[in-house]
């Protein structure tokens, strides 16, 4: 017999309208007919003005701060089971509380995994994110979770520069698997800077391991928050001689001085995704979009295909 079917519909929490409707618009259909009440103390209830019963559901949303982004999420899920949908998915293009998968001292929370828990509690059948801050965060759930790959949106925007002298760098030594990951597509040499916390969000010494000298250096993480490392790993790297420094970065959190610390470093160029909306605009910041990729991976998953092919770089 040949496969069936369900029926498709694309939601947006508040957190991602923009994205969201670019998703709609690769995938060929409107986004769905929702909406959020709210009450004067901030409470909010978010609802669904047509039906999803028997259907495919996508609910597409980041779940960056404010914490009412998650929240939101959760109780469209919520809705979406109340609802009678056949399946209902997660698309979550940044994965918020993902830095905190381990207890990196006495005492403290784990807050990825009680964020997984809290979405199967809910009701999840799935999950699809992009460049999780630890890819084991993927073990925390017991139901399917399509991690997509950044780097086949990066990779081509790289390769179009030119760059002649490319050596791929990882702003510390936790990154350094990503880095080298980048790097297999140039056949580039990897350096690291080697850093240490006096306490989150603030470094206390940083050194560079590797040969920059007239290079052209992309560093690659998956978080900018405050952008003080990465500020401090383009200052080292440029103190040692190289060409230009570049960074890519999946996730702008950007929070803080971030976006005077960019514009006021050795950086060339800042190139993110669009899976957290930037708070404003800057010269030195190139924002490449998700849309298609995250498109292409809800038509798979709905007509059972391959998500892994969509990683082919080329």
């Amino acid at each position: 017999m040949p496969l069936q079917f369900n029926t498709v519909k694309l939601f947006t929490g508040s957190g991602s309208t923009e994205l969201a409707q670019k998703i709609a618009g690769a995938y060929g259909q409107p986004l769905g007919d929702s909406g959020l009440s709210s009450f004067s103390d901030g409470e909010f209830q978010p609802h669904f003005n047509e039906s999803v019963r028997g259907c495919d559901v996508f609910l597409i949303q980041s779940t960056h701060q404010p914490t009412d982004n998650l929240m939101e999420l959760l109780m469209l899920i919520d809705a979406a089971r109340r609802a009678s949908a056949h399946h209902v998915n997660a698309v979550i293009p940044y994965f918020g509380l993902a830095r905190q998968d381990r207890k990196d001292r006495p005492r403290v929370a784990i807050g990825a995994k009680l964020v997984a828990n809290l979405l199967v509690a809910a009701g999840i059948d799935r999950i699809m994110t992009m460049d999780l801050h630890a890819a084991q965060i993927q073990g925390f759930f017991d139901i399917p979770v399509d991690h997509l790959d950044g780097s086949i949106i990066f990779v081509p925007y790289i390769k179009s520069l030119g760059l002649k002298s490319l050596t791929i760098a990882s702003p510390d030594m936790g990154g350094s698997y990503r880095a080298r990951g980048f790097a297999k597509f140039f056949n580039a040499e990897v350096v690291i800077c080697d850093k240490t916390r006096k306490r989150a969000n603030e470094i206390e010494s940083m050194t560079l391991i590797g040969d920059v000298t007239d290079q052209d250096i992309v560093l690659i993480d998956d978080i900018c928050d405050t952008a003080r490392t990465l500020a401090k790993a383009a200052q080292l790297i440029m103190d040692r001689g190289a060409r230009s420094v570049r960074a890519v970065c999946t996730h702008p959190v950007l929070s803080g001085n971030a976006y005077e610390t960019i514009e006021n470093s050795a950086l060339t160029e800042l190139i993110v995704t669009d899976t957290i909306p930037l708070k404003q605009q800057s010269p030195k910041i190139t924002v490449l979009s998700t849309a298609e990729l995250f498109a292409k991976a809800i038509v798979n998953v709905n007509e059972h295909g391959s998500i892994s092919q969509l990683f082919k770089v080329q």
